[in-house]
């Protein structure tokens, strides 16, 4: 039998899990891979660093020009 700790613990890593499920469907990126993603950014034509690439699969745009769209400039 498990105590309330290791409860609470095994539901915060299930509810992790789920937001981070549930933001990368929200971002399209489900099932991407790193084949997926742009070489070159989308916007600017800026070289999108590999290690991006593997992080974020399905890719299409540089950090900055990303951050700028978040930001609502672009």
């Amino acid at each position: 039998m498990t105590d309330i700790c290791e409860r609470g613990q095994q539901r915060e890593e299930e509810m992790r899990s789920d937001a981070l499920a549930a933001q990368s469907r929200r971002a399209g990126l489900a099932g991407k891979t790193v084949e997926d993603s742009a070489t070159h950014c989308h916007i600017c034509e800026d070289e999108i660093p590999e290690e991006r690439r593997i992080k974020n699969p399905g890719v299409q745009t540089c950090v900055p020009c990303q951050t700028d769209l978040e930001r609502g400039l672009r």
